[in-house]
């Protein structure tokens, strides 16, 4: 009989503790899903993304902080997902670049002249330059940019390299040379670099003159949609978009440096900024995520230059 009771007892108390967790894993879902205070923080997201060296498939997340939204892509490295630009004739909506690559995803790429649609980014594809500034009249002979035309010519990229038999992606300077053994099989040119150091000054051309700000010509430290692209310490690519929030009557988005110390949480140690404001966008698996508002408090459908897309790489 003692030995009936003691088992009983041993049940009761491990279905207690069942229950007892099962309700408190349910309280912080319910905390994440619908209380806007405990939402976390740009310095507590790294601890729900952690690197992880052996991810399969790509990890869409969405992170709401105080005064944006987060939309994240985590692309693992060395696995058969490949990510390279895209150039349009024209310009499009990225679910345009998506129906016409068949990717399952796109984020917006480098930046462009509105006026006349052409390209003030380098971008190659394949080994060759598809896409050159230097052809942009509007660009190269503008009186006002030509003292800045050597930094211009010279932004950030990213690259996908070819190296023996692996692929690899880097972020350098559009002058910087190859690496030896490796081919340059594509790039984007946007910027100013993110990390490991953001280069807003050289590369944004911020001006600042007895520590007041008198030139920031892509605003560099004024919250705004943004979107960039990361490499982690173990190779993964990280995709992210930040959106303004409709229901906040104050400057929402993130500064560029925001955007910085975000993706160095998410153990991102090289980033490039790209093209945002009104062209921040990210398109995945059939869903669209948009950055920036209007007046109305309506998100902006923008049509871009270019685009970095996500599929299965071919042998």
């Amino acid at each position: 009989m003692r030995q009936r009771w003691r088992w009983a007892i041993a049940l009761l108390a491990f279905g207690l503790g069942v229950l007892v967790a099962y309700l408190s894993a349910g309280d912080r879902g319910l905390s994440l899903a619908g209380m806007e205070e405990t939402q976390p923080t740009v310095s507590s997201v790294a601890e729900t993304i952690a690197p992880s060296p052996t991810l399969e498939a790509p990890m869409y997340e969405q992170r709401v902080l105080e005064f944006s939204t987060v939309h994240i892509l985590k692309i693992p490295g060395n696995s058969s997902w490949e990510v390279r630009p895209l150039v349009a004739d024209s310009l499009k909506i990225l679910n345009e670049f998506a129906t016409d690559s068949g990717a399952i995803a796109v984020i917006n790429g480098g930046y462009f002249d509105p006026v006349n649609q052409q390209t003030t980014s380098f971008i190659s594809q394949n080994g060759a330059i598809i896409a050159d500034p230097q052809d942009n009249d509007r660009l190269m002979d503008n009186p006002d940019l030509t003292p800045y035309l050597p930094k211009i010519l010279n932004r950030s990229e990213f690259r996908r390299y070819q190296c023996g038999g692996e692929i690899t992606y880097a972020i350098a300077r559009h002058n910087d040379s190859i690496p030896e053994d490796c081919q340059l099989a594509d790039a984007l040119g946007a910027g100013p670099r993110l990390l490991p150091h953001l280069t807003a000054e050289d590369e944004g051309f911020v001006e600042v003159v007895d520590g007041v700000v008198v030139r920031d010509a892509i605003g560099t430290t004024t919250p705004n949609a943004r979107s960039a692209i990361g490499i982690t310490e173990h190779g993964d690519l990280v995709w992210l978009i930040v959106a303004q929030r409709p229901d906040l009557d104050s400057p929402t988005g993130m500064t560029l440096a925001e955007v910085s110390d975000m993706l160095r949480s998410l153990n991102v140690t090289d980033a490039l900024n790209l093209d945002g404001g009104s062209s921040s966008s990210l398109w995945h698996n059939g869903t669209r995520y948009y950055g920036k508002l209007n007046d109305a408090q309506e998100w902006i459908d923008r049509s871009v230059k270019s685009a970095l897309i996500l599929d299965v790489s071919t042998p």
